[in-house]
């Protein structure tokens, strides 16, 4: 595992900016030239959607692969943050601009669709985080600053429900990926702790 942090540790942040930022023009060519399939816009959305979610899987699962693994991807964590809000903000520009289209529309969506309304529940969560990302917010904020990226972890439940919610009928893809997200808060908690927690519930 020492190779592999290695290995890691050489790896520019540009490069993990550059790769991930990759996929949002090509997508949207795509859509352009037909390479989505019959529906683009809906296609597009559901890309950069799927896209946000599997970056912010790979946010919390550093943490977990440095605690049991030994495997230290910490320096890329902000990257794949910040990612991680690209791709949801261009999900929810496809949906606005492109999809909706009517001003006028869009709040009663918000109001009446319930997934919609957890996936604006999920941005908003996440709007902190991304205007924080940066070292003078740290600097600035101090020890608040951690407990403000708890926020991730709210954010990440509404995403995987906004998805199994969205999806038609049942899909199991949606599922896979709710299960995962709830799987990696559950590795951040101590053992000790849960145990302790189970012990008491199994008391009261």
């Amino acid at each position: 595992m020492d190779r592999l942090n290695l290995v890691f540790r050489r790896i520019p942040i540009w490069a993990v900016y550059a790769l991930g930022a990759f996929p949002a023009p090509w997508l949207f060519f795509q859509g352009l030239t037909g390479g989505l399939g019959v529906d683009p816009i809906e296609a597009l959305e559901h890309r950069y959607g799927e896209l946000a979610l599997q970056l912010l899987i790979a946010v919390l699962a550093i943490s977990p692969l440095r605690r049991f693994l030994g495997l230290n991807l910490l320096k890329f964590r902000r990257a794949l943050g910040v990612l991680t809000f690209t791709y949801v903000s261009l999900h929810l520009l496809v949906w606005l601009v492109l999809d909706v289209q009517v001003p006028s529309q869009i709040w009663a969506d918000i109001v009446k669709r319930p997934y919609i309304t957890v996936g604006m529940a999920a941005f908003v969560l996440l709007l902190p985080l991304a205007i924080t990302s940066n070292n003078l917010s740290v600097r600035k904020l101090g020890p608040r600053w951690r407990s403000l990226q708890r926020l991730v972890f709210p954010a990440a439940i509404l995403g995987g429900l906004h998805y199994v919610m969205l999806a038609k009928g049942f899909q199991i893809e949606p599922l896979i990926y709710l299960s995962v997200i709830v799987g990696l808060l559950l590795l951040r908690v101590p053992f000790s702790d849960l145990l302790t927690r189970v012990r008491q519930a199994d008391s009261a």
